[in-house]
């Protein structure tokens, strides 16, 4: 991730910040992939369901990239951007950035584009609303 994306998510909410504990660590003393998949795909799910305005299902992970590991005293930022939306599912690129030091060092750790679709009450897939498109890709 370069300078300039970085500075491009500083300016975004976080839809989600979480800190690890130790009981997140793996065999080699940073915090397990597995954790910080679950930590998107909850903020994933949130954007989503903002999108959608309704319940959501993951139903695909497109791309993960792991830069940097996480270590034990990150509090981690969860950024969520909307890059395309279908009739009935919605493509959200999550980026996690981890604030080292006391926050003096932003360090990207993660990437990854996940893709959720709208559900109806039946679990069923569910077109998701023309306002919503008009609002999250202008």
């Amino acid at each position: 991730m370069s300078e300039d994306e970085l500075q491009e998510l500083a300016k975004l909410q976080p839809v989600l910040r979480v800190a690890p504990q130790p009981r997140d660590l793996n065999n080699n003393g940073h915090i397990f992939g597995g954790w910080v998949l679950s930590q998107m795909d909850i903020a994933g799910g949130i954007m989503a369901a903002r999108v959608a305005r309704g319940s959501t299902a993951t139903v695909a992970i497109e791309a993960m990239e792991f830069i940097a590991p996480i270590l034990t005293r990150d509090l981690i930022s969860v950024y969520a951007r909307v890059e395309r939306i279908g009739r009935s599912s919605v493509a959200i690129r999550l980026d996690v950035i981890a604030s080292r030091n006391l926050g003096e060092e932003r360090v990207p750790v993660t990437s990854g584009l996940f893709t959720f679709v709208a559900l109806d009450e039946n679990h069923q897939p569910r077109e998701i609303p023309q306002s919503s498109r008009d609002k999250y890709l202008n």
